[in-house]
């Protein structure tokens, strides 16, 4: 072979001896960057299960503002649903008179925001109808009915539970809004269709589906002497002392606690 032959030869050798290495170095790098993508994945989706796990706590320890702000800093429907759930029980249960209306114009934003995030997520929809209630539950009569406020309640609870049958807190919620439009008189009942046989129905569902809920014995006595006019002011003598008997979850377990004593305390008064 002359030495022109050798040395093309060569060139060509180390021509596939570099393409070679060259290909196991671009599989290397890929093989880094999924490996690298992957981590990365697993840290944002632990990360963002700790941030939810720490609005739940905070949540738990009565320190809503501070849940709100841990969900809302999520920017997932399950985060804003969480962060207005916990604004509305501040506004109603703990803000001050000169704060409530921002929390409650908050707590309507934030759940709005759920919704734009997950249309289809029943929690979303139940808090944006908690939203609302507070709302209701804080403003005269004429300005919810002028506004369609009960309407738009009505809906969403009424949308999360053809999402979620099972979903015991919106039944609940939803007998309590045909009580309550009911009780409001004619025109309520006109407009948006409150009917007390509809709210025993529900709220008896909501019993069944959640027996020793402390919200769900409370709310449903509260109307029972309204929907009951016989035996219901008896039946909900029962539930209170059953609601307070049952242990204290949280500290929103414990303001409908106080709610129940105060009950029973005016009960034992009349």
């Amino acid at each position: 072979m002359n030495s022109n032959a050798s040395a093309s030869a060569l060139a060509d050798s180390d021509v596939r001896t570099f393409s070679m290495k060259a290909n196991r170095f671009t599989h290397l790098a890929v093989a880094v960057r999924l490996a690298m993508t992957a981590s990365l994945a697993l840290l944002a989706a632990d990360a963002s299960a700790q941030s939810f796990d720490d609005a739940r706590a905070a949540y738990g320890e009565g320190r809503f503002l501070d849940a709100a702000e841990h969900g809302e800093a999520l920017g997932t429907s399950e985060g804003y649903a969480l962060a207005a759930r916990s604004l509305s029980i501040y506004a109603h249960y703990v803000a001050t008179d000169g704060e409530r209306k921002e929390i409650i114009d908050r707590a309507i934003r934030v759940a709005e925001e759920a919704l734009r995030a997950d249309s289809a997520n029943p929690e979303g929809l139940y808090q944006a109808a908690h939203a609302y209630g507070r709302f209701a539950q804080h403003n005269g009569k004429m300005t919810v009915l002028r506004k369609g406020t009960m309407g738009k309640i009505r809906d969403l609870l009424e949308a999360a539970i053809a999402l979620d049958p099972g979903f015991a807190d919106a039944v609940l919620a939803l007998g309590g809004w045909h009580a309550d439009v009911h009780d409001a008189g004619r025109v309520a009942r006109w407009m948006y269709g409150g009917n007390r046989e509809r709210a025993a129905e529900l709220f008896e569902r909501a019993l069944e589906m959640m027996p020793n809920s402390r919200v769900a014995l409370y709310e449903y006595a509260v109307r029972l002497p309204d929907l009951d006019k016989d035996g219901g002011s008896e039946r909900a003598g029962q539930l209170l002392a059953r609601a307070a008997e049952l242990r204290v979850a949280d500290v929103y377990d414990g303001f409908i606690q106080e709610l129940v004593l105060a009950e029973l305390a005016a009960r034992e008064g009349r």
